[in-house]
C-alpha cells in the first residue's frame, strides 16, 4: 500500500456520525499496538476498498474498519485500545 493512497480519518465522518450519533472526527483514539494518541480525523483513512480503513499513523496498524450496509455501518476496532469523544458543550446550569 503506498503512502498517496490515503487521506485524512475526516472522509470518513459521515460513517462515524452514522455509527456513533454524534460527530467523532475531533475524538482522541489511542493504538493498541504503539500507543500512539490521535484524533479519529488524523488517522490515516483508506477509502478505496469496499470498507474505509483507519490505520495509525505512529505505527500503521489497522486501528478501525467501517463498512456501510444497508442495515447501518458497522465497525471493526481492531487495534484501538481506546476512544475519547470530544468534550461538548457544557451542560446547562440547573434552575
Amino acid at each position: 500500500m503506498s503512502d498517496d493512497a490515503h487521506v485524512d480519518g475526516n472522509a470518513v465522518g459521515g460513517m462515524m456520525i452514522e455509527a456513533f450519533g454524534a460527530e467523532m472526527t475531533a475524538a482522541r483514539s489511542c493504538c493498541a499496538e504503539c500507543g500512539t494518541v490521535a484524533a479519529l480525523g488524523a488517522l490515516l483513512a483508506y477509502t478505496r476498498a469496499p470498507g474505509d480503513v483507519l490505520r495509525c499513523t505512529g505505527c500503521g496498524v489497522v486501528m478501525l474498519v467501517a463498512v456501510a450496509r444497508p442495515e447501518g455501518v458497522r465497525l471493526s476496532l481492531g487495534a484501538v485500545r481506546w476512544i475519547e469523544p470530544p468534550a461538548g458543550p457544557p451542560a446547562p446550569a440547573a434552575p
